[in-house]
């Protein structure tokens, strides 16, 4: 059976309240994280984060919804789940965003859970581990790069 988890955490030289608006604001996930989003910040509320391979010529569509949101510590959403359905463990892994105030610093730690309770095959499950572990790879470096060169945008 697969990992039923993917964790990481890092140190990012912001202020907590900068890493907080670059992790939960459209206009800052495009840069680190997603070619598009579509993210309506509030408990429950919905949205779409997308993807442009431009090697296949073909673009990737993640529904999302906020499962918790406690501004500027923690933001949660699940994702994944088909249009028209209603994320589940079933359906959706959840992913946390945990943010600590380290005095000018924060520290991040997310975690994508429930990988285990998706209902797909093990062969599927493997396969999604793999993808979005090497995602995170790529992404969270880029988060801890792209919210430095925030500080005077956002808490300015």
């Amino acid at each position: 059976m697969p990992a039923d988890r993917i964790e990481r955490e890092i140190d990012i030289d912001a202020p907590i309240e900068v890493v907080w608006d670059v992790i939960t604001e459209p206009e800052h996930i495009t840069n680190w994280f997603t070619d598009s989003v579509e993210l309506d910040v509030r408990a429950g509320g919905g949205g779409r984060f997308g993807w442009d391979n431009k090697e296949t010529n073909r673009k990737h569509v993640s529904n999302l919804r906020v499962e918790r949101l406690e501004p500027p510590h923690f933001f949660s959403f699940r994702w994944g789940h088909p249009d028209g359905d209603e994320p589940t463990e079933a359906n959706a892994t959840l992913v946390e965003f945990g943010l600590e105030d380290r005095g000018g610093t924060t520290r991040l730690r997310l975690v994508e859970s429930g990988l285990n309770g998706i209902a797909r095959s093990d062969e599927a499950k493997e396969t999604f581990l793999a993808d979005h572990t090497s995602g995170w790879d790529r992404i969270v470096p880029r988060l801890r790069d792209y919210a430095p060169t925030q500080r005077r945008d956002v808490a300015g």
